[in-house]
């Protein structure tokens, strides 16, 4: 174990969760902020645990032959980019392997099998100016002007900084009328610590597309004083299309209010995502990265693979985005959100784009679909809601249990999975995987150049005992046991469909037989081919067929 102050030298294997290096010395392990893969620096250790530390890199012995000078003066300072100073084609591979580790590790697939599935990373020929939105804190210097600009890691300084080359050009001018109208009319900013002060942030917005450029005051109070001051300055800017203010009077890290008011122009901006238009307020989720959206998007699209037949789910659907790009090609579309306003942006996004095959609901994914499904059997004599494909684009924490459960007794033919965090994929994939479903590919897009974040996409299918062996049933040439006589394989089959509304297979019943001790034919339903991929009887179809068994009682 190291002990705090100690110096070491270490070289970066890894990168964390946060962007830190990761270096290991004598098995113990060091995060090093400012360090990348292949570095060898010599770090000292500020706050040591029992089996790993903190260290400051206090100087690089051997730089990595991936290292590169960051495009930005601020980039080892600001929070935001993690690795700009790893040069892009490093960065691509680091995240690929992210997603393999985590696949491996949390989710337990073996590396053959990812070998197998996982498609290359997505990435930017450009990953710079990528940003279409943009928060930024605004607070004041020591020589009390006002200051805009991102803060520094992990703490609430602002650096004051009009330049971020993640963003648009158009940022940089925009806050600079905004800090000069802040000077000339003595408007404070606003003090975390007192509580006092106007000017929280500015939400900047801007359409790739359109041009369209949308700017939204965040205000410690509900006027604006001298507001007509700044819109004159603002509306001379090309694409200006929308200036807003959204009072926010509370003292905690949330940076937006919960409602906005049009100060000039309109409530929104429009841009689009393929040939598909979108509405976009104030408090909208959409996606930062249009260029790498279309592609994310279009990926699920090809995904899933629609024929214009299908019926489609669409989970934590936003305004839609995913859910119109489907709607494009599929039969009917239902999008699940629990933000009422983004589900009023998703109606209205359909209604501008003539989309008439997309419904929406309003409430938690891991709700409404289980109350769906247990009010469809309730209404239609129990039957069971069936999906042809399932798309899930579930926040950072991932799918709950019950969401997953739920999917499962769906049974779609295709999963679409869309995740911003591969560490909560993989546990999800492992819980699909186990009940029913093979992953058949996954890719990475890189939607967050400079940062340590990925998107991936992965496609899901039904394991289908029929794709992977051959039934021969032939009752007469089976040693039938006095139990296994009382009911046939179709009785079984009818009364399991009739109670439990599911539909079993023959493989699965004699699986469950034989867990029974109910002697089955030595060769009956075993696969004809050479180490065959033999589905498992998932956990509620065998407490369904136990109870059919009971039923017949032959156990």
């Amino acid at each position: 174990m190291l002990n705090k102050n100690d110096v070491v030298t270490v070289e970066i294997t890894d990168i964390g969760v946060g962007g830190e290096g990761i270096g290991r010395v004598d098995g113990y392990t060091l995060f090093i902020k400012d360090a990348i893969i292949g570095d060898v620096v010599e770090a000292k250790v500020m706050k040591a645990k029992k089996n790993y530390g903190y260290a400051r890199m206090m100087e690089i012995i051997h730089p990595s032959a991936d290292r590169v000078e960051p495009k930005c003066a601020f980039a080892r300072k600001c929070g935001g980019c993690q690795i700009q100073e790893m040069s892009y084609e490093r960065q691509l591979a680091f995240k690929e392997q992210k997603i393999r580790g985590n696949l491996e590790r949390i989710g337990g697939f073996d590396r053959g099998k990812i070998d197998a599935v996982m498609e290359p990373v997505e990435g930017m020929d450009e990953p710079f100016r990528y940003r279409n939105k943009a928060q930024f804190p605004f607070g004041t210097d020591k020589e009390g002007n006002p200051v805009t600009g991102f803060y520094a890691g992990r703490t609430h300084d602002i650096i004051a900084n009009t330049e971020c080359i993640l963003g648009v050009e158009q940022n940089r001018e925009i806050l600079e009328i905004i800090l000069q109208y802040m000077k000339e009319n003595c408007v404070a900013a606003y003090d975390e610590k007192s509580g006092k002060g106007l000017i929280r942030h500015v939400l900047i917005r801007y359409g790739f597309t359109t041009k369209e450029i949308m700017v939204c005051l965040v205000i410690n109070g509900t006027k604006l004083p001298k507001a007509d001051r700044l819109i004159k300055k603002l509306t001379q800017l090309e694409g200006m299309t929308s200036i807003t203010l959204s009072p926010n009077t509370r003292r905690d890290n949330v940076i937006m209010g919960n409602s906005y008011e049009v100060l000039w122009g309109q409530g929104f901006i429009t841009d689009y995502i393929g040939n598909v238009k979108y509405q976009i307020s104030p408090l909208s989720f959409y996606q930062v990265n249009p260029v790498q959206t279309e592609k994310l998007y279009g990926l699920a699209l090809e995904y899933a693979d629609l024929k214009g037949t299908e019926t489609v789910w669409d989970l934590y659907c936003g305004i839609g985005t995913i859910s119109l790009f489907l709607a494009q090609k599929a039969k009917q579309v239902y999008g699940v959100e629990i933000v009422p306003q983004a589900i009023e942006d998703a109606k209205n996004n359909a209604k501008i784009n003539e989309i008439n095959n997309a419904a929406f609901y309003v409430g938690k994914a891991e709700e409404v679909l289980p109350d769906y499904y247990e009010e469809y059997a309730k209404t239609h004599g129990g039957e069971k809601a069936r999906a042809d494909v399932i798309v899930v684009d579930p926040p950072r924490k991932g799918c709950d249990e019950t969401l997953l459960e739920t999917i499962v007794k769906m049974e779609p033919e295709k999963v679409v999975y869309v995740s911003c965090d591969s560490a909560t994929l993989a546990r999800d994939l492992k819980y699909l995987c186990e009940n029913g479903y093979e992953i058949r590919k996954v890719r990475g897009v890189d939607q967050f150049p400079e940062t340590v974040h990925v998107e991936t996409v992965v496609l899901l299918s039904q394991q289908k005992p029929d794709d992977t062996i051959e039934i021969d049933l032939d009752l007469d040439e089976l040693d039938a046991t006095s139990a296994e006589t009382k009911a046939t394989y179709q009785e079984i089959k009818d009364y399991v469909l009739k109670e439990f509304g599911l539909k079993v297979s023959n493989l699965y019943i004699s699986q469950i037989k034989r867990k029974c001790g109910i002697e089955v034919g030595e060769n009956y339903n075993l696969p004809k081919t050479e180490n065959p991929k033999v589905p498992q009887c998932p956990k509620e179809k065998e407490d369904a067929i136990k109870a059919a068994l009971k039923y017949f009682a032959m156990i």
